[in-house]
């Protein structure tokens, strides 16, 4: 049974994000006329809920750089490069919290440290509790949807190629989507 009137309280505890039923996603303006979109398939995450003092949780994610995938090999082999995130040399992005605040009933504001490239800036994260379950195996668990947007510039990703009617073919925005499935630990 899935319910977002489950109270908070009962949810308390340590948790792991389950990345077959999970996804750290991102979209990119293209060319100044569509989007691209893409995911990270390997990352791992834990956190602790404290559902009487959501301010006490905290979150670690790491996202594993060389997994990104936007479904074009080519596209993907060159964002692995220096020219973006430098895979070989930053096999890892990193996000760790360091504040939780409750919004109202579903919603909460997570900020931390995301580090791209050793660089690292604070951001704030929305994210609206979508409900708990116990699934067929006995495990509970919570859901989570939020996202928030960054400038690739700000962390060093800074390639660009200018078209010919103006413009450039990458935007600097990229908004990050995160869907998360995280079961808790006995």
């Amino acid at each position: 049974m899935t319910s977002t009137s489950t109270p908070l309280t009962s949810l308390t505890g340590t948790y792991t994000i389950d990345p077959a039923h999970s996804q750290i996603g991102f979209v990119a303006r293209h060319a100044m006329v569509t989007k691209v979109r893409g995911a990270f398939n390997e990352f791992e995450g834990t956190g602790h809920f404290d559902g009487a003092d959501p301010a006490r949780s905290t979150v670690s994610v790491t996202i594993k750089t060389a997994s990104i995938d936007t479904r074009n090999e080519q596209r993907d082999g060159h964002l692995r490069t220096n020219d973006f995130l430098d895979a070989p040399a930053y096999p890892e992005i990193t996000f760790t919290s360091t504040g939780v605040e409750q919004l109202d009933d579903t919603h909460f504001r997570l900020t931390g440290d995301l580090t791209i490239k050793d660089v690292t800036k604070s951001l704030g994260i929305d994210f609206e509790y979508q409900g708990s379950a116990t699934d067929p195996f006995g495990n509970q668990r919570v859901g989570f949807e939020g996202s928030v947007p960054i400038s690739r510039k700000e962390y060093g990703i800074t390639w660009n190629a200018a078209l010919e009617g103006g413009g450039v073919l990458v935007g600097d925005k990229v908004v990050l989507e995160f869907e998360v499935s995280a079961i808790r630990q006995p």
